[in-house]
């Protein structure tokens, strides 16, 4: 008989020779004699140990997972708790993967309205996924994919589908195993990408539509064990104003109703507007059944790139390093807080009008904010961004929102709705010289802007006015006739060649990128004749030539606009160089605008030159 110390979990075995520094996982079928433990055909244990196998017992073993859960209100910052965590991971060497679990019923957000939801942020593989997976990627080496956002309504549709193909032999379909086994199969889809698996559970804990997600990481606690598992719980500690107090029941509330589904947390991060004294950690701690070592201050801090700093310092990669017995290693911040000190002490500052459809919600652009704010810092740049909603560009006085920004940027956006101020707010940035940048949406009212004001056209694009004599925008040809409005999409990673000698070419430094997009409709390669001839360039476009990418315009100081959406793409350590190039045009403008300007004057269809032929 093998000789050696046991350590029993249920649904797996644990052997620990004597012999070796580590656990080895192995299959036993135990056959002990009568009397002993488990022989009762009736006992559960008997059951347990004689039908066990390697992958009941939770997958790659090399694999840790962390999940984040948040309590008391949403918006604490779970996404960015995850981000900042697989960050010190990185820099203490490990390598790790985030997935975002979120408990809608929508099968991604690809059809929810931004001013509810925020951002579509969009992968490299076409996943349209939560704006929480540009954070992973702005904090990590990571590359998100599909794989890494899933939804209650993309869990259920699995299971269906299963069950209509009779996959389950005709059983009844329940949410206890069905679903739970569904939900951790997503996680543990990851486990060969990393060592270290980041879960992080939207919603907040106590609504009723996360309990199947709560329940499944319940369950794989105690299959993976924990050594291999370990809980964070973001929660609140409020200071009232009126007490002079910093008040701890919410979160003793919150973690209550963590543990009365099964789940102890093994860190509790409490978002704070100050320091957490010794005492209110005491108390935490001892409410909350957690050491007060593992109570953690996350204070708000001047900007998202200072948490991973603040959370090192409070010591969390310490106590995540201990519980899940990750080798030791040295924390790497410099860049970091080199970034940081970038932040907090600009040599300059520019301010970029962003004119768009939902800047009332402004997490609608949040890859863009983020985007915009690192092309900053090559140049210790601080950009401050205004934003401006495009319908309201009407009136005799509409140019003033953009007389004191030092460059326009429009973003991407569906629908007619502000449509016409986005020209408008184009024209002013072509006549007045000021820079300017069109990102898809962006781009797209650039070409209108350019075919009426320049060419004479009676130009628009398809989605605006399907009857429009001019639609020098129409829809992507692979969707006529698709009217479904879910993932039907150019979406994802798509190669851009670059024109030699153009602006896109100089700021790149290479000939080949590829970037993401998403959008329905293209620019119409039919009227690009016409509109080279009277000056704008086409300078990027896919491999087969069938799609424009890029166009911009050569007597202009910096006036491009993409398709495609570099914002996806920029990091913080990483800037994204159509970014960089933009803030420095700003800052080049701004530095111009110092002499007295022109009076500006909107150019019409009556000040452009005659088309030949038309």
């Amino acid at each position: 008989m093998y000789r050696g110390s046991w350590i029993w979990r249920p649904r797996s075995i644990w052997v620990s020779p004597t012999s070796e520094p580590r656990p080895t996982r192995v299959t036993i079928k135990l056959r002990p004699a009568h009397g002993s433990l488990g022989t009762c055909g009736s006992c559960p244990l008997s059951d347990l140990f004689s039908t066990m196998t390697p992958t009941m017992a939770g997958g790659n073993m090399e694999t840790k997972y962390i999940f984040v859960t948040g309590g008391v209100l949403s918006s604490l910052g779970k996404g960015l708790a995850s981000a900042s965590i697989g960050c010190l991971l990185e820099a203490r060497g490990r390598r790790v993967t985030i997935l975002k679990l979120d408990p809608y019923i929508n099968v991604d957000p690809g059809t929810m309205s931004p001013f509810q939801h925020g951002e579509v942020f969009v992968t490299d593989d076409g996943a349209e996924t939560d704006l929480d997976l540009g954070h992973y990627e702005r904090f990590t080496s990571a590359r998100m994919s599909q794989d890494n956002n899933s939804t209650t309504g993309r869990i259920y549709l699995s299971v269906i589908e299963k069950e209509r193909r009779g996959d389950y032999l005709g059983k009844t379909i329940q949410v206890i195993p069905h679903i739970t086994n569904e939900i951790k199969a997503t996680i543990k889809k990851l486990a060969d990408r990393a060592e270290i698996v980041i879960v992080e559970i939207g919603g907040t804990v106590g609504d009723i539509e996360s309990l199947p997600f709560l329940e499944a990481i319940r369950q794989m606690r105690v299959e993976e064990g924990p050594g291999n598992s370990m809980f964070i719980h973001l929660t609140l500690v409020p200071y009232i104003e009126t007490a002079g107090e910093l008040k701890s029941k919410p979160t003793q509330h919150s973690v209550r109703e963590l543990r009365a589904i099964g789940i102890q947390p093994d860190v509790i991060l409490c978002r704070t507007d100050r320091f957490l004294p010794k005492e209110i950690k005491n108390k935490i701690g001892l409410f909350c059944n957690v050491s007060p070592e593992a109570v953690i201050t996350a204070r708000d801090v001047a900007n998202i790139y200072e948490v991973p700093v603040a959370l090192h310092e409070e010591g969390l990669d310490n106590l995540i390093v201990s519980q899940l017995g990750l080798p030791e290693s040295e924390c790497s911040l410099q860049r970091w807080r080199e970034l940081v000190d970038i932040i907090n002490n600009p040599a300059d500052e520019v301010t970029i009008g962003i004119v768009g459809k939902y800047v009332e919600y402004e997490d609608s652009y949040k890859s863009l904010r983020e985007a915009l704010v690192h092309g900053g810092f090559p140049s210790r740049t601080r950009v401050r961004l205004h934003w401006i909603e495009s319908e309201g560009l009407v009136g005799d006085r509409w140019q003033e929102n953009l007389r004191e920004v030092d460059a326009i940027l429009v973003p991407g956006g569906f629908g007619a709705r502000g449509v016409e101020g986005m020209i408008r707010a184009i024209n002013f940035a072509r006549v007045e010289k000021v820079p300017y940048f069109g990102i898809c949406l962006g781009m797209q009212t650039a070409v209108i802007e350019y075919a009426r004001n320049v060419c004479s056209l009676d130009a628009n694009s398809s989605e605006f006015d399907p009857s429009a004599p001019h639609r020098v925008i129409y829809k992507l040809r692979e969707l006529l006739g698709v009217e479904e409005m879910g993932g039907t999409m150019r979406l994802g990673a798509y190669p851009c060649i670059l024109e030699e000698g153009s602006l896109a070419h100089r700021i790149y430094g290479v000939r080949e990128i590829s970037e993401r997009h998403r959008h329905r409709y293209e620019f119409n390669r039919e009227y690009e004749e016409i509109l080279v001839s009277y000056g704008l360039k086409v300078s990027g476009n896919s491999p087969d030539r069938n799609f424009v990418e890029i166009v911009e315009l050569e007597n202009h100081p910096w006036f491009l606009g993409c398709q495609f959406h570099p914002e996806f793409k920029s990091k913080p350590l990483k800037p994204h160089p159509l970014f960089v190039s933009f803030v420095e045009a700003a800052l080049q403008h701004k530095k111009r605008r110092a002499v007295p300007l022109t009076v500006y004057q909107e150019s019409t269809r009556e000040d452009a030159r005659p088309v030949p032929g038309r």
